[in-house]
Parts: C-alpha cells; sequence; structure tokens
C-alpha cells in the first residue's frame, strides 16, 4: 500500500482528492481544494461514492434503476461541485463515480492514481461529529498512503482564502 507518489515528478501535477457528498460541510472542502488548487498549479479530483445498499435486488430491473437514480444523482452532485470549483478559482476538477464503500473506494482512487498527493475532507460541526467519511478513515489513517487535510466546517471563505 506505500506506493510512490508521482505528484511532483517531472511530466506531472500534483492532485487533490475531494469527495462530494451531501454534508453540509462538502463545500468547505471544495472551496479549500479549488484555491488550493489555483494556488500550487495544482488540479483537484472530485469522488462521488455510491452506496447502493440494495444493490441484489430479487429483480434485476429495480436494481438497475435504483443504479440509474443514484447515478443521476452523483451526477447532479458534480456538476454542483465543479460549478463551484470554477466560481472559486476557474478550475475544472477531474470527475470520478465509484460505486461501494465510501472508505474503500477512496483508497482505491488513491491507489491507482499516483499523481494524488493528499485528500481534503471537512469536518462536520454537529455534535454527532466531524462525518461519516472522516469517522470511518480515522481507523486507518495512521497507514494511509496520502496525508489528509481536514478543513474545519465552520471556517469560512475568509479564512480559507488565508489558509490555502
Amino acid at each position: 500500500m506505500n506506493a510512490k507518489r508521482s505528484s511532483y515528478e517531472h511530466g506531472h501535477r500534483p492532485k487533490c482528492l475531494v469527495i462530494v457528498d451531501d454534508t453540509p460541510e462538502c463545500d468547505r472542502a471544495v472551496y479549500y481544494a479549488s484555491r488550493w488548487a489555483a494556488r500550487s498549479h495544482g488540479t483537484v479530483v472530485m469522488l462521488r461514492v455510491m452506496e447502493m445498499t440494495d444493490s441484489n435486488q430479487q429483480w434485476l430491473g429495480v436494481a438497475d434503476l435504483m443504479r440509474a437514480e443514484a447515478t443521476e444523482t452523483a451526477e447532479t452532485a458534480l456538476d454542483t461541485a465543479s460549478t463551484r470549483a470554477w466560481a472559486i478559482a476557474a478550475i475544472t476538477p477531474e470527475r470520478l463515480i465509484r460505486e461501494g464503500v465510501p472508505t474503500e473506494q477512496i483508497l482505491q482512487v488513491i491507489l491507482d492514481d499516483a499523481d494524488i498527493a493528499f485528500l481534503v475532507l471537512a469536518a462536520g460541526t454537529s455534535i454527532e461529529g466531524p462525518g461519516p467519511i472522516l469517522t470511518g478513515l480515522a481507523k486507518t489513517i495512521g497507514s494511509f498512503p496520502v496525508p489528509i487535510t481536514v478543513v474545519p466546517g465552520h471556517l469560512g471563505d475568509a479564512d480559507l482564502d488565508a489558509l490555502s
């Protein structure tokens, strides 16, 4: 799992991976990553993971319909996040949709792309905790293949501008 990263080698560009989900703090991660990309001449990879809970439906048609609806929802979320990235920093991010367990898919995307230099997540501000993805990754953070940047969900644009 310790494959060499090539983010800063000749002919490569560093990338940061941002998870696009339905949490309110997701915008903070998109904002931070977009500003970082503009300032560092890197790029952003936006990932949406579809969790298909009942994909083994008894009727294949129902599973196909569920997958089609989830894909449409994922495309819409990525459209919104990509438009936001363009408005923030005039960048066009790469877009990925994967199906499965979010923490597993995040790790696989990183392993598949040696130019990904770090992962950007935003922490939730509610009493329920920092968010499901951050909580899920906490178990593997010590052996994760790239650094993880956690953006506090309460930071405003001016705060993030100063940090990125």
